[in-house]
């Protein structure tokens, strides 16, 4: 047995020691580096070849990439969504994508309220007066025209577990929360004390929107020009989403057309961005984290120890002990 982890250059160094103790006796783990920006990745596609386990986490695995797997049973993805592959051809090609649905809910939506709270406090700019400029003055952040977060109405786009703990954040920080999800049960909703909205109302109404919605071909670049010209209320955007739910070069033109007030983001377009040509950088508006907002010892180890499990049960055929399997592959 070869399980190949597919990684990207900025996470091929990452500590692997829980999938190690995961590998059965024998098998073989190898890491398979892809990286979006180089004109030759034949060393990626020579590993991943006879793998018969792909574990990935941020590699797009398209028609190519799938093709170039001579006898792979399964691709078990470190995360709850399953945006990087093309999940029809992989079912065409018998291969099981699964996924897990629960491993790092509090972090991500402690997350977003960190982000929230960061930019409505203008954190980073008092920190910086004081640390670095050696100034002690509140002024210094007068033009942020600070608002009590206490009464602002939280939009939230996608309601699902992680949306559901930053709702109930948000609720106790006293702020009225309104959602978009077209796929959750009303009644999930009213329990939680949510209001759900079409989108429209939830871009019109929000002070703030925060996006945990899972990427698909229908809401890629779902967030662009057309949507930020009907946020009325010039909201903070926060993303703990994929990056690919905003388009970035919209963003940019709505945070200096002042339809956005402020951006916290945990992700870009790319998940292996080119940082020396991205506009959304040095701006006091805009924090960015390297998609670490699923981030914990804890959450490390378990999406280690999930995403290996879900592929070994895979591979066994023991497909009724798998998480989530997104494609029906051995349902």
């Amino acid at each position: 047995m070869k399980i190949v982890l597919a990684e990207v250059p900025y996470t091929k160094d990452r500590n692997i020691s829980v999938e190690q103790s995961c590998c059965p006796e024998g098998a073989e783990l190898a890491i398979a580096v892809y990286d979006e920006h180089s004109s030759n990745n034949d060393k990626f596609y020579a590993e991943i070849a006879d793998a018969d386990i792909i574990v990935n986490g941020y590699v797009y695995f398209g028609k190519k990439e799938i093709d170039a797997l001579k006898k792979c049973k399964v691709i078990s993805f470190q995360s709850t969504g399953y945006n990087e592959v093309d999940l029809d051809y992989a079912t065409k090609k018998g291969i099981a994508v699964c996924s897990i649905l629960d491993y790092c809910t509090q972090e991500t939506a402690e997350n977003a309220m960190t982000l929230m709270l960061n930019l409505q406090r203008a954190i980073r700019i008092y920190d910086r007066s004081v640390q670095n400029d050696r100034v002690w003055d509140y002024l210094v952040a007068k033009d942020v025209h600070m608002k009590r977060v206490a009464g602002q109405t939280m939009g939230i786009a996608g309601l699902g577990r992680i949306g559901q703990s930053v709702a109930r954040k948000a609720l106790a920080f006293d702020m009225p929360v309104i959602a978009y999800d077209p796929y959750l049960p009303p009644e999930i909703a009213e329990k939680l004390g949510v209001k759900l909205v079409d989108l429209d109302t939830l871009l019109a109404e929000s002070d703030v929107i925060s996006i945990h919605m899972n990427l698909t071909d229908e809401n890629r670049h779902m967030f662009n020009k057309d949507t930020f010209m009907k946020m009325k209320k010039k909201p903070i955007i926060i993303n703990e989403g994929r990056g690919a739910l905003i388009c970035d070069e919209d963003l940019v033109w709505a945070l200096d057309e002042g339809l956005v007030r402020a951006a916290g983001l945990d992700m870009l377009e790319s998940e292996n961005p080119d940082l020396s040509d991205c506009r959304l950088l040095g701006r006091d508006n805009v924090l960015l984290t390297p998609h670490s907002g699923y981030y914990s010892e804890t959450s490390d180890y378990l999406v280690a120890k999930y995403s290996m499990e879900n592929a070994l049960y895979c591979y066994y055929g023991e497909y009724d002990k798998v998480r989530v399997i997104r494609n029906g592959i051995g349902l």
